[in-house]
């Protein structure tokens, strides 16, 4: 990879995202097909909780960084059991909130708010409690 300039950037990740896995795929398989690439940390294929079957994609971590990039070069698009597999660099989890996706402020930042939110609910029931009282009243 190279950026703007034609250098030679540094890449530091080491897991790959494999997606587009046949159910039959196991940990063996995987680590089978990306040992020729450099040594192997970890293979984690995810399971459906239900099924215990996969989900269809994996993470294959190396102990190089070079060693997965040469693996994501040779190994995007190429077929496994019969499926094509994409790789690509795996993202880190994401935390919900904030621009990026990553939360940028405590849990607790948005208590008051939370707080407000329902002192106003309450309110609004309260009112429309009093209007079906006094529309009950009137009625009888």
């Amino acid at each position: 990879r190279r950026d703007g300039s034609g250098c030679l950037m540094a890449n530091p990740k080491t897991t790959l995202y494999v997606g587009g896995l046949d159910e039959q795929v196991t940990d063996a398989v995987l680590h089978a097909a990306f040992v020729p690439f450099g040594d192997i940390k970890d293979v984690n294929i995810p399971l459906e909780q239900t099924t215990q079957k996969n989900r269809g994609f994996a993470f294959v971590t190396f102990v190089e960084t070079d060693d997965a990039a040469e693996a994501l070069d040779n190994m995007h698009n190429s077929e496994l059991f019969g499926r094509t597999i994409r790789c690509n660099y795996a993202q880190p989890p994401k935390i919900k909130g904030g621009g990026a996706g990553f939360a940028t402020a405590p849990v607790w930042a948005d208590a008051d708010a939370y707080a407000a939110e329902k002192e106003k609910e309450e309110e609004r029931d309260d009112a429309a409690d009093e209007s079906d009282e006094r529309r009950d009243a009137n009625v009888d």
